[in-house]
């Protein structure tokens, strides 16, 4: 892999974001549009070039650093970058009826938009512990700002409050792992982390301890249990479409920073934290799985089912260092990576048909109120069902091709507990599929309700 040191040109995407985030800001304060056209379409002009800015630079090959190597441009940002840019894209595009009816077309909503992207971009491409972070907050601050948008809606206050609270706590996990990381191996940065950790200069005991609460600190980020609290709240309490920009390029931003920390800084503790992701991984899917199906509220229902699709994809983690060596790790990552890229299309999609069927005065979130969709609208019932059916991993969908590669990264280490985790989610899966066939079978074979 060749590395070359650059400075502004590697980052010119997240330039971009800053700058037309800024100028849209103060647009749409002449902007007398009730509809937002221009801010709208800004909007998306910027998104659109954003992710082809990332898509151009996208070279397998080569790491190119920025800022005196406190970012990194290379394949997995661009990447992740690119698709979180395209979520931000279809999120903005599907939000607009639907805040536009419920008085939140402001250009608040577009501009932390951006400033959400921004975050993700920088985590994604970070290279230092404190460049970490700060995209950490860029993004987590616009999000709680997101989900209390709705000034007037009590649940979706309530639901902010808890979101920054319980961020708050656990940016402070965070915080803490990555301050003790610095204090045993001395430097910020990814490269010289991994270079000390390596040679054992370190003290085990300090590095050990930082990793428990950097591993806490992403499983909150990531909704993983026991930090999931925050998940079906924030789902259920915040306006339809934050729910959407939440289950999309966050999830992305949280993968790709377990990488830049966990692989690309501490892989030589990776028998400590691939532990603590086991048992993060099982809890996930056994408490996500279960507590879905017992929900009414569809929102709800799709938190927890997150949360257990997340559980699936840290089993591959899991399997990256094998017996003290690092064989099995392009394969598991890979398939993690391919696992996250094919898990949020259908996360964002069965969110973006309840706006779409969400009238004004009228919010569709009980899955009662997909009974009959079928006879009143083929088409979205078809689509939801094809995501759903993805969602449970039935084959020939993209979510079966996922979980495939997952099972595949466990069983191909041969060893007896990754078989034995990977019986575990093939069994958890088909209880899975209960709750996800129940939406089907809703919109296929029970009466319209009357409106």
């Amino acid at each position: 892999m060749g590395t070359t040191v650059m400075n502004w040109p590697a980052v010119y995407p997240e330039l971009l974001l800053l700058t037309m985030a800024c100028v849209i800001a103060l647009v749409d304060l002449f902007v007398t549009d009730a509809q937002r056209r221009l801010t709208f379409w800004l909007t998306q002009a910027t998104l659109v070039a954003f992710a082809l800015m990332h898509f151009v630079m996208f070279d397998g090959e080569r790491s190119v650093y920025a800022m005196q190597g406190l970012m990194v441009s290379d394949s997995l940002g661009h990447l992740l970058a690119c698709f979180a840019a395209i979520a931000c894209a279809v999120t903005v595009a599907y939000a607009r009826p639907y805040i536009g009816a419920r008085d939140m077309l402001k250009g608040e909503f577009f501009t932390l938009t951006l400033f959400v992207l921004l975050g993700v971009s920088v985590m994604v491409s970070a290279n230092n512990f404190l460049v970490v972070y700060l995209g950490l907050e860029v993004m987590s601050l616009s999000l709680y700002a997101l989900t209390a948008l709705r000034r007037d809606h009590a649940v979706a206050t309530e639901a902010a409050m808890k979101y920054f609270v319980l961020g708050a706590l656990a940016s402070g996990f965070l915080l803490y792992g990555l301050s003790m990381m610095y204090g045993a191996t001395g430097s910020l940065d990814h490269q010289r982390v991994f270079e000390v950790i390596g040679k054992g200069q370190a003290n085990q005991a300090v590095l050990v301890f930082g990793v428990v609460f950097i591993v806490a600190g992403l499983a909150f980020k990531f909704g993983a249990v026991p930090f999931h609290m925050w998940v079906p709240d924030v789902y259920h309490g915040a306006p339809t479409a934050v729910t959407l920009l939440i289950a999309g390029a966050p999830k992305l931003a949280a993968f790709g920073v377990t990488m830049r920390l966990l692989v690309e800084g501490m892989l030589g503790l990776a028998p400590d934290w691939q532990q603590m992701i086991s048992v993060l991984a099982v809890l996930s899917l056994l408490v996500g799985n279960l507590a879905a199906i017992a929900q009414t509220n569809l929102k709800r229902m799709l938190a927890y089912s997150a949360i257990a699709q997340i559980g699936f994809m840290l089993l591959a983690l899991t399997a990256g260092v094998v017996s003290g060596n690092t064989l099995s790790a392009g394969n598991a990552y890979s398939s993690a990576l391919f696992y996250m890229v094919v898990y949020v299309p259908p996360t964002l999609a069965p969110v973006g048909l309840l706006l779409l069927l969400a009238p004004p005065g009228f919010e569709c979130e009980a899955i009662a109120d997909l009974a009959g969709l079928n006879a009143r609208s083929p088409w979205m019932a078809g689509a939801m069902a094809v995501f759903m059916f993805s969602l449970a991993g039935i084959p020939p969908t993209a979510g079966f091709y996922a979980k495939l590669s997952v099972l595949q990264a466990l069983i191909t280490t041969n060893l007896p507990h990754h078989l034995w985790l990977a019986v575990f989610a093939v069994l958890i899966s088909l209880v899975a599929a209960y709750y996800y066939l129940r939406i089907v079978k809703v919109m296929y074979f029970e009466e319209p309700v009357a409106t």
